[in-house]
């Protein structure tokens, strides 16, 4: 059976940039099993697979190489910016029916596509010693004054926050401690990051999900948007009234992304709407055979 499916890189900046994700945009036909092979066949962290939905405007499933997921941003980012590279989508909102919920899709007048997570939710805080052994640093290098925590917009995952760049850097993980921790605590992995970032963003980050099959990824969408919500409950955003913030990944992997996340809080600052966004680069068809 032949397979079309487009790859192409999102939240990339510049063109080697960006995340890659797999996306098959009829899907409607193919078995589990089948998109389970596909996934496993591209080999790239996530593939989407469009389908029709009878609750909303499209379905999408993800897959991993070796499992479903809930949820992922990224794939998601570069499905709608495919079809609206193609004209299959126009201007607008639409809605996504996912296994994390129905969910909200922007696509923007500038090319942006932003997706609307699940309002965060905020779980146990993890043991620090044994967090940083498996990232193979001292734990007083884990930034004070903020804690290493488990947060949801759509995939738990543990924040771990490190005091400046060159301590997030010269992370080696110790991929098989990573899964150890991230089984005990029901989570998809880690997101590391610092606020020592370039000028103009927030956080510069890298993300270890070795549970999954993924060491590490150069641009993840549900984690950027878990960490909004984490900076701004803790107090650590710039500046609450600004459109958008920027969030760096990649950079220790040579792919260089940047993705953008938005929130809107009410008058008592609870959270009512995150959005994580981005474009898409380097977009190729092929066929496989599955």
């Amino acid at each position: 059976m032949e397979v079309q499916v487009y790859t192409l890189n999102a939240f990339a900046k510049g063109q080697l940039g960006g995340n890659p994700a797999g996306v098959v945009l009829h899907a409607g036909v193919l078995s589990e099993e089948d998109m389970q092979k596909t996934a496993q066949i591209i080999g790239f962290s996530e593939t989407a697979f469009i389908e029709k939905s009878e609750q909303a405007d499209f379905k999408v499933r993800y897959f991993t190489p070796n499992a479903e997921v809930d949820l992922c941003g990224h794939a998601t980012i570069a499905a709608f910016y495919l079809m609206g590279s193609q004209k299959r989508i126009g201007i607008g909102t639409y809605s996504l029916e996912t296994k994390a919920g129905l969910l909200e899709v922007s696509f923007d007048e500038n090319g942006d596509v932003f997706l609307a997570q699940a309002l965060p939710q905020y779980f146990e805080e993890a043991d620090k010693q044994k967090i940083a052994d498996s990232l193979q640093i001292r734990p007083d290098e884990l930034a004070d004054g903020l804690p290493v925590q488990i947060v949801s917009t759509g995939l738990r995952d543990i924040l771990v926050p490190v005091k400046n760049n060159r301590v997030l850097e010269r992370i080696q993980p110790d991929f098989r401690k990573i899964e150890r921790v991230s089984k005990s605590y029901n989570v998809i992995g880690y997101h590391v990051f610092t606020l020592d970032a370039s000028q103009g963003a927030v956080a510069r980050c890298r993300n270890f999900a070795p549970l999954y099959e993924i060491p590490e990824e150069s641009a993840t969408g549900t984690s950027t948007g878990a960490l909004l919500c984490y900076l701004h409950k803790y107090g650590k955003l710039p500046s609450v009234h600004a459109s958008s913030f920027i969030f760096e990944q990649g950079y220790s992997m040579n792919r260089p992304s940047e993705l953008k996340a938005r929130l809107r809080a009410d008058e008592k600052q609870q959270i009512v709407k995150v959005q994580v966004g981005g474009t898409a680069t380097r977009i190729k068809l092929q066929t496989i055979n599955i």
